[in-house]
């Protein structure tokens, strides 16, 4: 597979959001135009995004779909097992990441949020739960937790980022407004939703 960009990255997971939602078996194929009109987006982008991990494709038939959707998981990363995940931060945005389904798609597990007010320890329904911050360790230890979420506030950031390496995560996916920085054995992803917006809002 060629080196892969990270607009093509960024993309790819909206190609497979759009396979899994058709009803298929081993033989359904689908064409990239098909694709890129079920999207709203470029026939010659999406011809090209899929190209670059699944081929070009069989003349007159396109892509099997089956195989389509292993090929863009296989570039994404994504494992038959899930990969559990704990969040930092019980409040509004933290609770919201913990109760949405849709990262079982990815393979990815959140599994229990953590925050250091005890008050808001508990179940929150759909199985999941916030428990005290002091807990975090053992659990991660004893669930295999490879990847934490940062959900608080700018002046907890910095302890909450400890607090996940010692908990012996691999990767931390940051929505603080602080930049958090990786290591060579942690991979950091920051999200800051208020200047995503601010680049929608100025497009306008």
């Amino acid at each position: 597979m060629k080196r892969l960009t990270e607009s093509i990255k960024a993309r790819l997971p909206v190609y497979l959001h759009y396979l899994k939602s058709l009803p298929s078996d081993d033989k359904t194929t689908i064409s990239s135009a098909s694709i890129a009109e079920g999207l709203g987006l470029g026939e010659v982008q999406v011809r090209k995004d899929l190209a670059r991990v699944s081929g070009a494709g069989k003349p007159k038939i396109g892509y099997y779909l089956g195989e389509l959707t292993e090929h863009i998981e296989d570039a994404l990363g994504i494992k038959p097992e899930t990969t559990n995940a704990v969040i930092v931060g019980a409040g509004k945005l933290g609770k919201a990441l913990l109760l949405y389904d849709g990262f079982s798609e990815f393979g990815l597990n959140l599994l229990a949020a953590f925050d250091k007010d005890e008050s808001k320890a508990g179940e929150l329904g759909n199985r999941k739960a916030v428990y005290p911050i002091g807990e975090i360790e053992n659990f991660c230890r004893e669930n295999n937790v490879k990847i934490g979420v940062i959900t608080v506030p700018e002046a907890s950031a910095g302890d909450a980022y400890e607090t996940l390496i010692g908990c012996g995560v691999t990767a931390v996916w940051n929505f603080s407004p602080v930049r958090i920085r990786g290591t060579d054995k942690v991979k950091v992803k920051n999200e800051n939703l208020a200047a995503s917006l601010a680049v929608l809002a100025a497009d306008l």
